[in-house]
């Protein structure tokens, strides 16, 4: 396996940017990492690294070479699980990243069950919002990625998807808590805690106004679904998410309840898990990827509303 070590040190080195600060992660001297990487020039006969004032850069050559490192390294990663599950083992990290509204409750009982089965398995969970989830896939930073209306993109593959609907959230003694279905230019009257623009809630919450005759006006809005649900504690708003980020336990700790917005204003969108395109899962990884593409078939993704 010595190629794949050397592959794993350019792999670093184009990570860290720098020979310097990957020799120390890699615990090599700079030097001693320098002469190698010079070895790989002079046998593909070009430089894949530019050497920068305060680190390297990877060229165009360079960036050809490290899709197929990180291939490489991926697939050495699914056989080495593969051969562990022919002796009945089940081991491995499975890095995913995720929406936060899956991240409360929804994604915690999932891997609680995964693991009372295969407990030699371990997870890396990383909160991202969808174009951060997508560009960790294609970095092979995760196995797989987990996100509400993902953006179109030819090299994320989805594995399963079911419909969410987005509902508002506000305090149980809330002026519009009575109504079971609300329409969104009720909502606009209230104090609204809006996540930022570049969550799909918000995204779906600016194109229904733009279809319409009012605006939505935001007091507060932020980058955290679980301060956005605790604003509404303390004032008369109304702030938003996908169902399965809005369980009931938390809404019963909290004294809120979830309302679904009319599907008049807001259709239900796709969910989706999915993996970077081509690439072949280790086992653990499209075990669990199954296991979630389970739970989405039975339904089991929408909480009950109250």
């Amino acid at each position: 396996m010595r190629h794949l070590r050397l592959l794993s040190y350019i792999n670093e080195v184009a990570r860290t940017g720098s020979i310097r600060r990957a020799a120390e992660q890699l615990n090599l001297t700079p030097s001693a990492l320098n002469r190698r990487i010079q070895d790989v020039e002079a046998e593909l006969g070009t430089a894949i690294f530019e050497r920068l004032p305060r680190g390297v850069r990877l060229n165009a050559a360079g960036e050809l070479l490290i899709r197929h490192i990180r291939n490489q390294i991926a697939d050495m990663g699914r056989v080495r699980s593969q051969i562990e599950d022919l002796s009945g083992f089940r081991r491995g990290t499975i890095a995913i990243a995720s929406s936060q509204a899956l991240a409360y409750d929804f994604l915690p009982s999932m891997i609680a069950s995964y693991r009372a089965e295969f407990p030699l398995v371990e997870f890396d969970l990383q909160v991202r919002d969808h174009g951060e989830a997508l560009a960790a896939l294609l970095e092979f930073e995760v196995d797989l990625a987990m996100v509400f209306r993902p953006e179109p993109m030819r090299d994320f593959q989805i594995i399963a998807s079911a419909e969410q609907r987005l509902v508002a959230i506000m305090a149980e003694d809330h002026p519009l808590a009575a109504k079971p279905v609300l329409r969104l230019r009720e909502c606009a009257e209230y104090p609204l805690a809006m996540p930022a623009q570049r969550y799909g809630g918000r995204q779906l919450l600016e194109e229904a106004a733009a279809r319409s005759s009012f605006r939505l006006h935001p007091v507060v809005q932020s980058n955290s679904f679980e301060f956005l649900r605790n604003y509404v504690r303390f004032e008369k708003a109304i702030t938003f998410q996908i169902a399965i980020g809005a369980p009931a336990a938390i809404r019963e700790r909290h004294g809120l309840v979830a309302r679904q917005i009319d599907p008049r204003d807001i259709p239900a969108s796709p969910l989706a898990i999915g993996q970077l395109r081509g690439r072949a899962l280790p086992v653990a990884a499209a075990k669990f990827a199954e296991q979630i593409g389970r739970r989405m078939e039975m339904g089991g993704l929408t909480p009950q509303q109250g």
